[in-house]
């Protein structure tokens, strides 16, 4: 497509596109952001949230209407292109977890963006998808503290919960980083949540020393980590099943770091 059309029109010749074909989306990123947590900021770029099965007529879609689209990273995130504007359509996060599932949807809630009604990222799958970014030159811990400000008392805190399942460290250090940034908010946590973690915690040091030498730093951290699983020995945590990234797609997403910033 070679006609010059604004960020805006571009944005909305997408929706349209999905729309005429069926694509379920949601918004996130700065508008979604916006809306949940009233932090406003200029961005240059438009987050949609699929599921996975359907990036590929996404894509398809984009193309046929005269887009160029493609994945830019085959595990995570694909974007469409029009000049310097553009979209990245998201299915999971870029550490292969919190992949877009029907639970998105059925809890998404709904507000007014580019002049039409739509459906955005829940508060619960934001912060689970934001609170594994603790990148050197980009931590989100932010976002989730005023994420958590604006949603903590009506949070589904038992879907989120279920959400970091054996992850439930990431998500309680954030519960402790809330209760300090905010003190007056503090019993807006559920007690009963604090407490079994507390729990876990105290169990934890009353068993026995783990043997597994196995790196989970990788879920943070994609650069941060690597002395730790190529010069130290240890198992990087991304290669567990539960990571949907193949070999090659982890060796792409390393090969992409500009490791000048990370030493």
């Amino acid at each position: 497509m070679s006609n010059a059309i604004s960020g805006h029109e571009f944005y909305c010749r997408i929706l349209d596109i999905f729309d005429a074909t069926g694509v379920e989306f949601l918004v996130g990123g700065a508008f979604a952001l916006d809306f949940l947590a009233g932090i406003q900021r200029d961005t240059k770029d438009f987050d949609l949230m699929l599921r996975p099965r359907d990036v590929e007529r996404a894509l398809g879609a984009c193309h046929d209407g005269g887009f160029h689209a493609g994945y830019a990273f085959s595990h995570w995130i694909a974007k469409v292109h029009h000049g310097k504007h553009f979209i990245d359509l998201i299915f999971r996060a870029g550490n292969g977890l919190c992949e877009v599932d029907d639970e998105w949807f059925a809890a998404a809630p709904r507000a007014e963006v580019l002049g039409r009604s739509l459906a955005l990222c829940p508060a619960e799958e934001m912060i689970w998808q934001k609170a594994f970014v603790m990148e050197r030159e980009r931590f989100d811990g932010a976002d989730i503290q005023h994420l958590l400000r604006a949603n903590a008392r009506t949070l589904d805190w038992t879907r989120l919960v279920r959400r970091f399942g054996d992850d439930w460290r990431v998500l309680l250090s954030h519960l402790i980083l809330f209760g300090y940034v905010y003190p007056e908010l503090r019993d807006a946590v559920p007690p009963t949540l604090l407490d079994d973690y507390l729990h876990r915690l105290r169990a934890e040091a009353e068993s026995p020393p783990v043997k597994d030498k196995t790196c989970t730093g990788t879920l943070l951290s994609r650069a941060q980590y690597l002395p730790d699983v190529e010069q130290w020995g240890y198992d990087d945590a991304r290669h567990q099943a539960r990571v949907a990234m193949t070999a090659q797609e982890l060796a792409a997403w390393t090969n992409a770091i500009d490791r000048r910033q990370h030493t």
